[in-house]
């Protein structure tokens, strides 16, 4: 049995030969490590019989085989050989980071973390409670945003985990994705919750994206760009399957969460500026702040893939993406109209339809395409101001605390 008496043993001859006092060190606690391992993979008289079946089979184990299965090379990654897509490189060595945006995206995320019950929805209750408290088209508004977002979120979250996570080969960007799940998680969770408060009828509500037209035509387009790549078989490395990728990145980071959100959050937004719905507002305002974040990290993939893969981004794909953020906004400006048929809350479907037409201007332009709607303006410029937000309150002490990247909240 090996003994710390024999470890500690001068080996002069060793140290001659490699001229390396410290190498020979961790040379012999290599070795111990070694033979202490071996040892304790020897069956013992105390051991039952299924603890010795249990290290008889580990003695089978080959590592060679294990290796083989792990994504990439198991050689260590250099910086030049980290990709957006089909990187060869061993996918599970997070350093050294070739995007240092990313990385910088996961921290922001968890500094900037929240959980809904944070978040004191009492005068919410009794406001939703109150028969006189909210007109109809207020009310509507808050039961056509739960509707949409209490399943828009977890579509989001099975489109990253079992899809957009398997097929981007970066492992910093990979960290950020999964710190977006859980992101995409808690929003569901706030929906949830703010639906469970105000006693609202929890089958109508998750049930309108398959009910209310408005709902589900948004609803439908999004599962489509989901349906190729959600395939377990489906691999990138093509031409067309890469496309399909990025196809999926723009349908749900450019139209999805960077058109699709917006109505809603105006809407309950500016609810929140007029002391209504002040819980279900900052709950919002929260979720803003994370989809702001998702929303540029997907920008900066996609057009990271685009540098990366230039043959990819031919006229062809301009042309569709340009189509894809056009037919999104399309379907926004009806889910405006539906849910705001009348002047409400100072907007109309009118000022909401040149705000998606702004916002999707911005879209275009971000992953460089030409905007198709000139001369429109932002309608809602605190808007900007909201997305901005750097702060975060502190609920249990209500008072406002500072993180790393300042701004508070409020509804001025």
């Amino acid at each position: 049995m090996l003994s710390w008496d024999e470890f500690e043993k001068d080996d002069d001859t060793a140290v001659q030969a490699d001229g390396n006092p410290a190498a020979v060190a961790m040379d012999k606690l290599d070795s111990a490590g070694d033979a202490a391992a071996h040892e304790a993979r020897e069956v013992s008289a105390n051991d039952s019989a299924a603890v010795a079946r249990a290290k008889a089979a580990l003695n089978s184990l080959d590592i060679a085989e294990g290796l083989a299965e792990l994504e990439g090379s198991a050689a260590r990654v250099k910086v030049d050989e980290k990709r957006m897509i089909n990187c060869r490189a061993d996918l599970n060595q997070l350093v050294p980071f070739k995007y240092d945006w990313a990385w910088q995206k996961y921290l922001d995320g968890c500094a900037n973390h929240w959980m809904p019950q944070e978040v004191n929805m009492t005068a919410d209750i009794a406001l939703w409670k109150n028969a006189e408290g909210l007109t109809d088209d207020e009310r509507r508004i808050v039961m056509r945003n739960l509707g949409f977002f209490s399943t828009a979120d977890s579509l989001v979250a099975n489109n990253l985990a079992l899809a957009v996570y398997r097929l981007i080969t970066n492992p910093e960007c990979r960290q950020y994705i999964l710190r977006q799940a859980f992101e995409e998680a808690i929003h569901t969770h706030a929906y949830q919750y703010c639906i469970e408060s105000l006693g609202m009828d929890e089958g109508e509500i998750f049930n309108m994206y398959h009910e209310i037209p408005s709902v589900a035509k948004k609803a439908a387009w999004g599962l489509k760009y989901t349906r190729a790549i959600s395939d377990p078989k489906f691999d990138t490395g093509t031409p067309e399957t890469d496309k399909e990728l990025l196809r999926n990145l723009i349908a749900y980071y450019c139209v999805l969460e960077g058109i699709f959100f917006y109505c809603g959050f105006t809407q309950i937004l500016s609810m929140g500026r007029r002391n209504k719905m002040t819980g279900v507002a900052e709950q919002f305002q929260y979720i803003l702040r994370d989809e702001s974040m998702h929303l540029n990290f997907g920008i900066d993939v996609i057009n990271q893939i685009k540098i990366e893969n230039p043959h990819l981004w031919d006229a062809e794909l301009k042309e569709e993406a340009t189509q894809m953020i056009l037919q999104g906004t399309q379907l926004e400006i009806e889910y405006a109209r539906d849910t705001m048929p009348r002047g409400v809350l100072g907007m109309n479907a009118a000022m909401m339809e040149d705000y998606l037409k702004f916002i999707a201007n911005r879209r275009l332009s971000q992953i460089g395409l030409k905007e198709e709607y000139p001369g429109t303006t932002n309608p809602f410029p605190w808007m900007s101001e909201i997305m901005d937000l750097k702060k975060e309150k502190n609920f249990f002490e209500t008072r406002v605390i500072e993180y790393q990247t300042g701004g508070a909240l409020s509804w001025d």
